[in-house]
């Protein structure tokens, strides 16, 4: 693999119509991670919208299989379609007003996995870079440091090989695409990013090598620390 790809998000600007979107939601079956009669924990596979989108096609995502096993659930937040992971359904509207209060409160821990283009020479570091949605260019964000929210994401090497790095990813915040965008701006894309990466890292993977590994947060009925966490099949 070659040297990796340095310049900063705000030099690098996608041209019109790239890599367009396209919807094929795998047939798999649903995984469940945890369930009891409050909360449901799912191992979202790559390929599969959260939530519904607006166009009739995109119907099919998460929540809609989970609503036929249990017509009661709705997600509590969402992980990208092309994001794989744990993600957390409540199955009334009182636990969920619970534990949206806990992500607006950052009292959630997320941990993600992600293979990052080229060979970070730290092991550990904090990026601390606000975004903001670009206008002209949705569904994308950018950096901006006039208008941009705060956004802070911590991470730590896993481990590094054959031009690549597998790298553990702490979110502080949850801006819409902030893994994608704060790895990219220190020069280590995700690879087969899609809306991001520069062709040879987005053609180094044939999915976006990003995975939400771990959630651990205060259950909504028992207030105890609960631990959860499904493995990629990218590490």
């Amino acid at each position: 693999m070659p040297d990796p790809w340095n310049n900063p998000i705000d030099d690098y600007v996608p041209p019109e119509n790239q890599r367009p979107f396209k919807y094929n939601p795998p047939d798999a079956p649903l995984d469940y991670v945890y369930r009891d009669d409050h909360i449901l924990v799912l191992n979202k596979p790559y390929g599969l919208l959260s939530v519904q989108g607006k166009p009739l096609h995109h119907k099919d995502c998460l929540e809609f299989r989970v609503k036929d096993h249990y017509p009661e659930a709705t997600a509590v937040h969402r992980l990208d379609h092309s994001t794989s992971g744990l993600i957390l359904f409540a199955r009334n509207e009182a636990i969920k007003a619970k534990i949206s209060e806990e992500f607006r409160e950052r009292r959630v821990e997320k941990t993600y996995i992600a293979r990052v283009w080229g060979e970070m020479t730290e092991d550990e570091g904090v990026i601390d870079v606000p975004l903001r949605k670009n206008w002209e260019d949705s569904p994308r964000q950018m950096v901006c440091y006039e208008r941009g929210k705060k956004a802070i994401t911590r991470w730590k090497v896993l481990k590094r090989g054959e031009g690549s790095t597998l790298v553990y990813l702490f979110p502080e915040t949850g801006r819409t695409h902030q893994l994608r965008l704060h790895t990219l701006h220190i020069g280590h894309p995700i690879l087969g990013d899609e809306l991001y990466a520069p062709d040879p890292a987005y053609h180094a993977a044939s999915r976006l090598l990003l995975h939400a590994w771990e959630l651990a947060f205060r259950h909504p009925a028992t207030d105890e620390m609960v631990h959860f966490k499904a493995e990629p099949d990218f590490a």
